[in-house]
């Protein structure tokens, strides 16, 4: 059965964004490919022959997880494809979607549309890292390297954590603020100075869109069973100070190199807490184009 033909539009980025954020991602284009009833969609940087890697963002979140890192990778040669995954940002939730192992089949029919040169690179930040695994899991064609940043799913506890606050209950305005902070501190950055009037923003009109809201699977070590069956070269970022494995790296480090069968590298960002992407952009545009280029060198 031949593919349905689809065409791009021009982006349209969050009118918060700073001048110079804005200008840089102008160039961007958006896609709608098929999912359930509805439509999913990407965004796409760069120029179409070259090779593609796709950011998958994570939990309650958008493409915006990423825009940090978007410019560089573009900038490198790199055609950039970030969707807003399935019942987050301005995609569809079919109804059979409750959890990361429903989204694989869009994923790969999006991918498929969007005709990417050969095998792409995958980059997934936590829910969007479990994701990509199930994906490769399912379609193993898809990709050659799969790259987990701040990816749960390790079946290491970390009993101390804060807990997250509800919101949704909550006026608009300064009370929900007040919980996004207290939510970013708790599991995405590290450091108060990290949060910025961006951060919040994109926080904000993240959250408000999540429609995947009794989603488990974070909880089990589905990355952990999954990454034994992956074909792909696997690798891993994480903040040093990763909310999800306080203390602990070390045991998820040692535990991917023994169940990956083609591992990669562990790469450990200082300072940094669970969004390393965002609190370090320029410390991981560093490391990640170091990984994506090393598998190039190596192929």
């Amino acid at each position: 059965m031949p593919l349905p033909a689809i065409s791009s539009t021009p982006i349209v980025v969050p009118d918060f964004l700073p001048p110079k954020l804005r200008q840089a991602l102008a160039d961007g284009r958006r896609w709608q490919t098929p999912c359930g009833e509805g439509h999913m969609v990407w965004h796409d940087w760069g120029d179409a022959l070259n090779p593609a890697v796709v950011l998958l963002h994570g939990g309650s979140g958008s493409w915006t997880h990423w825009l940090n890192n978007i410019a560089p990778l573009r900038d490198a040669g790199w055609r950039v494809l970030a969707p807003d995954l399935p019942g987050f940002g301005e995609s569809h939730l079919p109804q059979d979607c409750t959890d990361t192992q429903h989204l694989p089949q869009y994923l790969h029919q999006g991918l498929q549309l969007l005709a990417p040169q050969g095998p792409v690179r995958l980059v997934g930040f936590s829910f969007g890292g479990m994701t990509a695994a199930l994906w490769l899991k399912d379609y193993p064609q898809d990709a050659l390297q799969l790259v987990l940043v701040g990816a749960p799913g390790m079946g290491i506890k970390v009993p101390e954590r804060i807990p997250l606050k509800g919101w949704r209950h909550l006026p608009g305005g300064a009370p929900r603020d007040a919980v996004h902070r207290h939510n970013l501190l708790a599991l995405m950055l590290k450091h108060p100075e990290s949060l910025d009037s961006l951060a919040l923003d994109l926080h904000r009109a993240n959250v408000e869109r999540d429609r995947m809201p009794r989603r488990r699977l974070s909880g089990t070590p589905i990355v952990a069973d999954t990454l034994p069956l992956l074909q792909a070269s696997v690798s891993a970022i994480y903040g040093e100070h990763d909310a999800l494995y306080s203390g602990r790296l070390a045991e998820v480090q040692a535990l991917m190199q023994l169940l990956a069968p083609n591992w990669g590298s562990w790469h450990s960002v200082p300072g940094a807490g669970h969004w390393v992407q965002y609190e370090a952009s320029q410390a991981l545009d560093v490391v990640l184009q170091q990984v994506l280029r090393g598998l190039s060198e190596k192929g």
